[in-house]
């Protein structure tokens, strides 16, 4: 899969020498840097419309601890794949981490091809997310030109119901279904059943 790297990879970390270690690290892999000393100077900028490939984050931060801040980018639905640093880090909270969706959790000292190669999977992660999100908006679309009687019709299409079925649970003709069958089909730009089912599969998990 090729990964677009075109956003920075946002560094979270209040020491200083290390986010410019970091940035050179990162530099000489041709991955832009946007460099953070606090949690909320991360979200100032997000919030003035910062794009970021990935981020990197420590744990021990001033002010909001990483921890705190990577639980607020999952609550906020932010797609910013990130791989968490510390060095006072022990087994529950790297558990922690990665069940909540970190793409890795390194410990200080850090072996620079490990973050290097963190990084890279976070990328590709994000990228699958965008291309995710992507889908799902173009789904919501096409549904948004569905009348509220097409998308009933639709919805017991998808789960396998019959045209007599649906005249049935609908108080309408199956002539009627019939119409309203074409029309979804139409407007959704599926061929077949199948395809309209595979298309529904995010509005019906």
């Amino acid at each position: 899969m090729t990964v677009a790297m075109d956003r920075p990879v946002a560094i979270i970390d209040d020491d200083d020498a290390l986010l410019d270690a970091m940035a050179v690290m990162f530099d000489a892999a041709e991955l832009a840097t946007e460099s953070f000393a606090s949690a909320e100077a991360f979200l100032e900028a997000l919030d003035a419309g910062g794009r970021y490939g990935c981020a990197v984050i420590d744990v021990r931060l001033p002010g909001m601890d990483g921890m705190a801040l990577f639980r607020l980018l999952q609550s906020r639905g932010a797609m910013i794949p990130a791989v968490i640093l510390t060095g006072h880090g022990d087994v529950p909270m790297a558990v922690e981490a990665l069940k909540a969706g970190a793409v890795d959790f390194i410990e200080k000292p850090f072996d620079p091809d490990r973050l290097l190669e963190g990084v890279r999977q976070a990328f590709g992660r994000g990228e699958l997310r965008r291309r995710d999100q992507m889908a799902i908006e173009e789904l919501n679309a096409l549904v948004e030109r569905l009348t509220p009687r097409e998308r009933e019709v639709m919805d017991l299409m998808v789960v396998g119901h019959s045209n007599k079925a649906i005249a049935s649970k609908l108080g309408i003709s199956p002539r009627t279904v019939e119409i309203h069958r074409a029309r979804v089909m139409e407007k959704m730009s599926a061929r077949t059943l199948a395809e309209l089912v595979r298309m529904t599969l995010p509005l019906n998990p």
